[in-house]
C-alpha cells in the first residue's frame, strides 16, 4: 500500500511539473517568443524546480539540507536526459509543423505532444533512479538511548 501511495504521489508531482512546463512551453511557442527547442529548454528548467522539491519532500519524505552532490546534481542529470529527448522530439515536430503549414494553435499542440512523449519515455526510469539512488532511505543514526547498556564500552575499545 505504501508503494501505491508513493507512485500516486510521484504521478501527481509529474502532472504538476509537466503542467507547469507545458504552460510555459505553450506560451513561448504560441507567441513565437522562442523557437521550440529554446522554449523547451526554458520550460523544462521551470518545471524541474517544483519536480525536485515535491519529489524530495512529498514523494520520498526527505527533509533538511539538500545535498548538491548526492541529490541536486543527479536529479539535474535526469532532467537533462529528459530535456535532451524531449528537445529532439520538440525540434523535429516544430520543423515538421512549420513545413506542413500548421496553424499556430495546431503547431503548439503538436510541440506540446512531442514534449510529453519525450519526457514520458524517461518517467519510469526516473522513478527507479530516485527511489533506489537519490532519495533512498538512509539508516537512522542510533541515539545514545537506543544503544543497549554496556555496548558503548565495547565499541569504545
Amino acid at each position: 500500500m505504501r508503494r501505491i501511495l508513493q507512485l500516486a504521489r510521484y504521478a501527481t508531482v509529474s502532472a504538476i511539473a509537466t503542467g507547469t512546463s507545458l504552460v510555459v512551453l505553450g506560451a513561448l511557442v504560441a507567441t513565437r517568443t522562442l523557437t521550440p527547442g529554446w522554449a523547451n529548454l526554458v520550460a523544462t528548467a521551470v518545471g524541474t524546480v517544483p519536480s525536485f522539491e515535491l519529489n524530495r519532500r512529498w514523494v520520498w519524505g526527505r527533509t533538511g539540507r539538500r545535498s548538491v552532490r548526492a541529490e541536486v546534481v543527479p536529479f539535474a542529470v535526469l532532467a537533462a536526459a529528459g530535456l535532451a529527448l524531449s528537445t529532439l522530439t520538440v525540434v523535429v515536430t516544430g520543423r515538421w509543423a512549420d513545413a506542413a503549414g500548421l496553424t499556430d494553435a495546431t503547431r503548439t499542440l503538436a510541440v506540446q505532444a512531442a514534449n510529453l512523449v519525450g519526457f514520458g519515455l524517461v518517467w519510469l526510469a526516473q522513478f527507479a533512479v530516485c527511489d533506489r539512488l537519490l532519495f533512498r532511505p538512509t539508516a537512522p543514526v542510533p541515539t545514545p538511548e537506543a544503544v543497549p547498556a554496556g555496548r558503548e564500552l565495547a565499541s569504545a575499545r
